[in-house]
């Protein structure tokens, strides 16, 4: 099993929090990879919320050949993260040329284009980037998107941030969702690493989806350029809430819905039932097969986490006014959040969907029976 740990804070953290917080459930995974999610960024990064960032790999080469690229675009660089790396690299984690995190200015042409066409031609971006990496083996790239920084590698997640040197000030974030990484395929495929993300919706799963074919099938059928990929049969979560989010446009609790969906005897005594069978029926191929603890993000900041309806992967929530985490294992509650009320800590069932507003003042749990309405409004 892997272990999840996500943060959403008032107070901008360090990664480091998020990277201990796995620390102590080192146990649950197996040191073969790190993946952060860091968003709500502080800093220099404050005042740019709308730069698009760039989180990669790069070869020497490659980092030419992005240069060449961003510039035919028209992109000109905002700010940029500079990583001095120790000569001596940790048994265990590749030696790498360059870590970027780089800010942009947008292209004069950009000016007057619409939230969703900017939303798409980002996206390309980042996809015709990774296309160019894999064919020369020059190029690692996981995010191109405003307000979002994502680092991934192979290792032991704290010898890999410590190497990194995750500490410093101007990586503070309010949310953090990380991963340490159990690696359950023969060769170790950092694009398996998570969390994943598309279009400022991020998520990463403890466990294995055995309908991931058909999912990957489904999603691969919308004609969307974005569902690509798919390294892990987990990115399939990713992309069933963007595609719930964006092309649905329902509330989160729905994501529940069409993950998990009710028994049919459940649903005919649910107050939106009718709907919810539609939804059944129209989004059946997207239903998951576990087990599996998923930890989401929305594009509004806001963090979940659901079960599917074996439950047989941890999960636990708790915090207080200002701070929330969502935790694998409680030891990684404990050590973020020693300063809480542990009796109101909250071990989601698989009608369960608990989520952190980004105002944090408290937890939320919606119920599958309870209306999508009362939901939407809790």
């Amino acid at each position: 099993m892997c272990r999840l740990f996500a943060i959403t804070s008032d107070e901008p953290l360090s990664p480091m929090v998020a990277v201990r917080a796995l620390d102590v459930m080192r146990e649950g995974h197996d040191g073969s990879g790190v993946g952060l999610f860091l968003t709500d960024l502080s800093g220099p990064f404050e005042e740019m919320k709308d730069a698009p960032i760039l989180s990669g790999i790069f070869t020497n080469d490659g980092l030419k050949r992005l240069d060449t690229f961003m510039m035919e675009l028209g992109f000109t660089t905002k700010y940029k993260v500079s990583m001095r790396l120790p000569s001596a690299t940790p048994p265990g984690v590749p030696r790498r040329d360059k870590y970027l995190i780089r800010a942009y200015e947008y292209p004069e042409d950009w000016d007057g284009m619409t939230a969703a066409d900017r939303r798409n031609r980002l996206m390309r971006i980042r996809l015709d980037l990774r296309r160019m990496g894999e064919e020369r083996g020059d190029m690692i790239v996981y995010s191109f998107w405003p307000d979002v920084i994502m680092i991934k590698e192979i290792g032991d997640p704290l010898t890999v941030a410590k190497h990194l040197g995750l500490s410093r000030d101007d990586l503070k974030a309010r949310v953090i969702m990380a991963q340490g990484r159990q690696n359950t395929n023969y060769a170790i495929d950092i694009y398996a690493c998570h969390p994943f993300f598309i279009q400022g919706v991020a998520s990463m799963t403890n466990g294995e989806n055995t309908a991931f074919v058909p999912i990957r099938e489904f999603l691969s059928s919308r004609g969307f350029p974005g569902y690509y990929g798919y390294n892990s049969d987990s990115e399939v979560f990713t992309h069933i809430l963007h595609y719930s989010h964006y092309f649905l446009r329902l509330p989160l609790p729905a994501y529940k819905h069409i993950v998990t969906p009710l028994v049919d005897g459940d649903m005919r005594r649910h107050p939106d039932g009718a709907f919810l069978a539609n939804l059944k029926r129209s989004c059946r191929p997207l239903i998951v097969d576990g087990p599996n603890c998923v930890i989401g993000c929305l594009p509004d900041r806001t963090l979940f986490m659901i079960q599917d309806r074996k439950k047989l992967r941890p999960g636990v929530v708790g915090g207080r006014p200002g701070r929330y985490a969502f935790s694998s294992e409680m030891c990684g509650l404990d050590f973020a959040i020693p300063d809480r009320d542990r009796g109101a800590d909250f071990q989601p069932m698989y009608q369960d969907t608990v989520f952190v507003s980004p105002q944090r003042k408290e937890m939320t749990v919606c119920k599958q029976m309870e209306s999508l309405d009362q939901a939407r409004s809790a």
